[in-house]
């Protein structure tokens, strides 16, 4: 009788992730294209200001690993869509499902949030003084725009 031969088997160390931070085979029953849960997990994190590195860092994967699930080359295991939703701070819905109650699109860009935080550190008399200025400036835009639509 000839041996037995053993499945090939990816250890896992029960992070859902797979070893050293490599991702399993998606599951071969899919609700949603991988293109699909990449683009959603790259909005939520640009919206949140968080880059691949920091997500990464909070999943215990390294950054390639959160490139290639944003681009679609990866898939997700509903044990990671758990994981991303803790360390994005959001529930799984919005993960999984586009219903239009959730806006998925970068509501802000990441230099914006980043010099907000500039902003923050300056003592309270400079931060207003640069906020009068962008006041200014976005009351001069709205004025031209009204005059734009007008005109």
């Amino acid at each position: 009788m000839p041996p037995r031969r053993r499945r090939k088997t990816s250890p896992d160390n029960g992070d859902g992730f797979g070893q050293g931070g490599q991702l399993p085979r998606p599951p071969k029953h899919v609700l949603f294209s991988k293109q699909e849960a990449g683009r959603r997990v790259r909005a939520l994190r640009e919206s949140q200001g968080m880059t691949q590195v920091e997500l990464a860092r909070s999943l215990g994967i390294p950054q390639s690993n959160v490139s290639e699930m944003e681009r679609g080359v990866r898939g997700l295991t509903v044990h990671q869509v758990v994981k991303l939703a803790k360390a994005l701070k959001v529930s799984t819905d919005v993960i999984l499902l586009d219903n239009g109650k959730h806006e998925h699109k970068a509501a802000t860009s990441l230099k914006l949030i980043r010099r907000l935080q500039r902003i923050e550190r300056l003592p309270e008399a400079r931060q207003r003084i640069v906020l009068k200025f962008v006041d200014a400036l976005i009351d001069q835009e709205t004025a031209g725009a009204v005059q734009r639509e007008r005109g």
